[in-house]
């Protein structure tokens, strides 16, 4: 059996490190297009401003990693004549910006000021309709040139991404585990490699044993070796482990939550810690490590029942509703071991929701 296993072309991550990025631009090209979170950009304009002699275009991010936007951009960098694409920010503006240099056949830099999602190492994009529904994912031919990773920036970022960045973490190992069990392919249409595998276990193992200590540091503005271990789980580890190990039930649900207009208001990786919690009810986890992994949401802050999610009383029509979507052909959900229906997605959702709202009182 042939397996592959894929990595970004250069990882940097370390207090400052948006200090270098005029210097790894120089090595990618001679004219960069900047796309950044409005949230952020007066970071990322410093960070220019401190790479004399590199020149930049900003341009901001609109919101949705959308067809719309990803043309919008497109056309700027054309008439600009770029030759380096960077993303600055969150999740979708980096996913943005890889699509964007991907439809212009040139190298991207990213440089996630969060350690929100796993999105910086992938070569994968998550498209969205304009309103912010999930849309399909545009897998891409290429892993990015460059994940800059600035841990005083993501410091100084509200707490909530950090753990959200956790929440989608935490898949990484369950869903690589259900692919290993499978045989099902990863991202390139192949299985992975014991890499993969292990890149994944460590990642939740760095979760368990650090996440609380991180989150006290954040809580303390205080850069420490756990919060340093925690940044690269949510980043690297997470996303090699996604990518190369491959997907299932967690992030299927995900896309299914986002049918319902209540889910809008909360983040990628805090949706995508309560499919994880579904799916280890769907595929019957052992008890010990079910009760591990609600201890560790408790502890960090991150979703355990849908209510936490902005679902209060949801109908079974609701759910029914994510538990298809779920389900759609093609969705990675079909990567656990045998057959997966609709009606035990929803058995599976409303499992885990329970044992959330007990743990939660108790």
């Amino acid at each position: 059996m042939t397996t592959t296993t894929i990595f970004p072309g250069r990882y940097v991550q370390g207090e400052n490190a948006l200090s270098l990025l005029s210097e790894e631009a120089a090595r990618l090209g001679a004219k960069g297009f900047a796309i950044v979170d409005p949230a952020v950009r007066s970071i990322c304009e410093q960070a220019v401003a401190e790479g004399a002699g590199f020149p930049f275009v900003l341009e901001s991010f609109r919101g949705e990693c959308s067809d719309e936007e990803i043309a919008r951009l497109t056309g700027i960098a054309k008439a600009g004549g770029a030759d380096v694409i960077v993303g600055m920010g969150g999740g979708k503006s980096l996913d943005t910006a890889k699509a964007v240099a991907h439809e212009m056949k040139l190298p991207v830099i990213v440089a996630p000021t969060l350690a929100s999602t796993d999105a910086p190492c992938s070569a994968l994009s998550v498209i969205y309709t304009a309103e912010g529904a999930f849309k399909r994912y545009l897998v891409l031919p290429r892993n990015p040139d460059v994940v800059l990773v600035d841990s005083t920036v993501i410091l100084n970022a509200p707490l909530r991404f950090l753990v959200s960045g956790m929440g989608d973490a935490l898949s990484t190992w369950f869903e690589a585990e259900d692919c290993r069990i499978s045989g099902a392919a990863n991202m390139t249409g192949r299985p992975g490699g014991m890499t993969a595998f292990g890149l994944a276990r460590m990642c939740l193992d760095t979760l368990m044993d650090d996440g609380p200590a991180a989150v006290e540091a954040m809580q303390a503005k205080k850069m420490t070796p756990a919060l340093e271990r925690v940044i690269e789980a949510n980043t690297l580890l997470s996303g090699l482990g996604f990518e190369s190990g491959g997907l299932s039930g967690a992030h299927a649900i995900h896309n299914g939550l986002t049918v319902l207009p209540g889910t809008h208001g909360f983040w990628h990786g805090e949706k995508v810690a309560i499919g994880t919690l579904a799916l280890i009810a769907l595929t019957a986890r052992p008890a010990d490590l079910v009760a591990r992994v609600y201890d560790f949401c408790l502890k960090v802050g991150l979703p355990v029942c849908l209510e936490d999610i902005g679902l209060t009383d949801p109908t079974d029509d609701d759910l029914m509703q994510v538990a298809r979507m779920a389900c759609a052909p093609g969705e990675t959900i079909h990567n656990i071991k045998g057959d997966v229906t609709p009606e035990q997605v929803l058995a599976a959702i409303k499992a885990a929701d329970a044992e959330g709202r007990r743990r939660k009182a108790a």
